[in-house]
């Protein structure tokens, strides 16, 4: 049961760096002078700025275990992780720049429902049908989307560059079936997009509420107090 996890790492080429300045600085210079000390620690100061500059932290991914108490629900995650990270590569493949920013609603959306639950497994019942169904049959859909999109890019090869789609057709082809079959994509991603929004929205409904009962309630005693004039 894994989900990805983001660790930096700092390079340690600036601090050998910084270090070497050193020894190469008491070469140079009289250590036994305290201004030489501070040139040298300065010129080491600078060395180790320079080098982490140039020499940013690596970010390095790796997967680490949910564990949220349930078996169950750290099934769920995961499997949701792994059709966003598909949903995420799918994402990369299609040139269409409409179609990419719903893509990225999508998988916003779905990555804070992991969140929300992973916090709160209690929640998981919520979207059981958007582990199971809504976001499975997305990813179905757009990864078809994907795969015409690239068999006419290969048909336009013949034209000297990849292409799209689209491309294909302006130069002549005709496809009723796959034409069809993109254009009905393209209109239902940002309906796609907004559910997943909702899903995500709906998590916080019992949320909302309590926290409208004490706002009313607080307020409440406040005006009994008269601390709100």
């Amino acid at each position: 049961m894994n989900k990805w996890e983001e660790k930096r790492t700092r390079p340690v080429l600036p601090i050998y760096l910084a270090a070497l300045v050193w020894p190469v600085g008491a070469l140079l210079l009289p250590t036994y002078r305290l201004s030489s000390v501070l040139i040298i620690a300065g010129a080491s100061a600078v060395v180790y700025g320079l080098g982490s500059k140039f020499c940013p932290p690596r970010v390095i991914k790796k997967q680490v275990p949910y564990a949220t108490g349930s078996e169950d629900v750290d099934a769920m995650l995961t499997e949701i992780t792994a059709k966003l990270d598909e949903l995420h590569e799918l994402n990369d493949e299609i040139p269409d720049a409409q179609l990419s920013y719903e893509m990225d609603r999508m998988e916003k959306a779905g990555r804070s429902i992991v969140r929300v639950v992973e916090r709160q497994p209690e929640k998981a019942k919520q979207v059981d049908r958007f582990a199971r169904y809504y976001l499975p049959e997305a990813v179905k859909i757009l990864a078809a989307y994907a795969r015409i999109e690239k068999d006419f890019a290969d048909v336009g090869m013949d034209m000297g560059e990849r292409t799209t789609y689209d491309t294909v057709v302006q130069a002549g082809f005709k496809g009723e079936n796959s034409q069809q079959i993109l254009n009905e994509v393209r209109r239902n991603t940002t309906t796609i997009a907004k559910a997943f929004e909702n899903q995500l929205d709906a998590l916080y409904s019992a949320e909302a509420m309590d926290i409208s009962t004490d706002i009313e309630v607080l307020d409440g005693i406040l005006k009994s107090q008269n601390l709100t004039k």
